[in-house]
């Protein structure tokens, strides 16, 4: 999985309009600028992306398959706010999928310094992001990305795809968050890198899963 497979990154106009307006109202759910409890009707999208009901219609169903919006019966689609089960369960199959890709990858010399090579600038970004949190989710979401995906296992890969919308949305509430501390998810970033480096798988379980809980305790959920 070469790029960070987000459905509103690299949308060519070629793409069916549904496709289109389900990745820009994603986008939107996402970095907060449709708000959890707001009603899109499918009229309102579709005058706002010049489209007819029908492909409105169709990207409603796909925001409702990443888990973005609830379909509510002649009314529209209700964004959804993540509960505190959402997160519990996104976070611990996220961290599931980075242990068990490490646990492959450490023991294959080409694959692990393959992943430290793209670990590498994805740190020296963050770095340079501490202060400006809107480019630190970004990131954050890649560091995690290559971790769970450089197994190249295609049905991970799906999996992530299909995450991907709500993983982005959980990793902005954590960074944009008053009390986040960016630096310090950085140097968590580092120490797992160097636990693969040394191959310590784990270390590196017991780092994810504290830096996934630590890091997503201080933004408000649903209960």
């Amino acid at each position: 999985m070469e790029s960070l497979e987000l459905p509103w990154l690299d949308v060519p106009e070629s793409r069916p309009i549904a496709d289109r307006i389900a990745a820009s109202v994603a986008r939107k759910i996402a970095e907060g600028d449709i708000d959890p409890g707001d009603l899109l009707t499918e009229v309102d999208v579709a005058a706002r992306h010049g489209a007819s009901r029908t492909p409105s219609r169709e990207a409603m169903l796909q925001l409702e398959r990443w888990g973005l919006v609830r379909l509510v019966p002649k009314k529209g689609a209700l964004v959804t706010n993540p509960t505190a089960r959402e997160r519990r369960e996104l976070l611990s199959v996220r961290s599931m999928l980075e242990s068990h890709a490490v646990a492959r990858i450490v023991g294959d010399d080409a694959l692990r310094e393959s992943l430290l090579g793209r670990l590498e600038p994805i740190l020296a970004a963050q770095a340079d992001a501490v202060g400006r949190p809107t480019d630190f989710v970004l990131h954050d979401y890649s560091f995690h990305l290559q971790i769970a995906a450089h197994d190249d296992n295609h049905v991970v890969d799906e999996i992530l795809r299909t995450l991907a919308p709500r993983l982005v949305r959980l990793t902005r509430l954590a960074v944009t968050a008053a009390s986040a501390d960016l630096a310090a998810l950085h140097r968590e970033h580092v120490e797992l890198t160097d636990a693969i480096r040394r191959q310590d798988v784990a270390t590196f379980r017991e780092l994810i899963d504290h830096h996934l809980t630590s890091g997503h305790e201080h933004y408000e959920v649903m209960p």
